[in-house]
């Protein structure tokens, strides 16, 4: 992945989407707040920073958009989708595929908490929802990975579909730890800076295996 390797959050350029809201005006007109727009604007607004942020997940640059104005959208709607497109992946199971739902589920979630408090216990300096909503944006390249890999079985689970998820998944992997960590070792001391990317590669790994090694019934 050229160019990953200059990825720095020290320089900021605007970015939509901000959640909060103005403080300091100096004059009643100045004022703002989303109580006073339409549902359908703040509706597109916040949409349209949700797809900024993918994006910059997809095509990292010097940008801390996903540190400054984090949310927990997208991250929750990529978890559904992958714990949807992952439910049912058991060849032997005789249920509905509920269990794996809430396992990939908790799995992405519990992960994404787990590295933050070590991010955190380690002289972070991003706050613990900053830090969920970069890993949680991250998973997307993981999220694209799965739904080539559902449109790849649907041609046989061969050898050469194994090769070719195989290429995918591992791509996709790769992307999604660099992404993050061009958007978290910043906010790190720099002697540790291993520790932290550690929990994260194994995050991610851990999900890349999931995919990699799903089987639909």
């Amino acid at each position: 992945f050229p160019g990953l390797a200059d990825v720095s959050i020290s320089q900021d350029i605007p970015v939509e989407g901000e959640i909060t809201v103005p403080v300091g005006s100096h004059s009643p007109d100045e004022d703002y707040s989303t109580l006073d727009e339409p549902v359908k604007d703040t509706i597109m607004r916040d949409l349209k920073a949700v797809g900024k942020k993918f994006v910059h997940v997809m095509y990292p640059k010097k940008s801390s958009a996903l540190l400054r104005d984090w949310d927990l959208w997208g991250p929750l709607v990529l978890c559904v989708s992958l714990a949807l497109m992952l439910q049912g992946g058991s060849a032997d199971s005789k249920d509905d595929g509920g269990p794996q739902f809430a396992e990939v589920f908790v799995i992405i979630w519990f992960g994404a908490v787990v590295i933050t408090l070590n991010s955190k216990l380690l002289g972070g300096t991003i706050s613990f929802f900053q830090s969920l909503c970069v890993l949680g944006y991250c998973v997307l390249p993981l999220t694209v990975a799965m739904l080539v890999c559902r449109l790849v079985l649907l041609a046989g689970a061969g050898t050469v579909s194994f090769i070719i998820r195989l290429i995918v998944v591992g791509a996709m992997f790769g992307w999604s730890t660099l992404a993050s960590t061009a958007f978290l070792a910043d906010s790190q001391p720099p002697n540790r800076k291993a520790l932290v990317v550690y929990p994260i590669f194994l995050f991610y790994f851990v999900i890349s295996w999931m995919i990699l090694t799903f089987t639909p019934q």
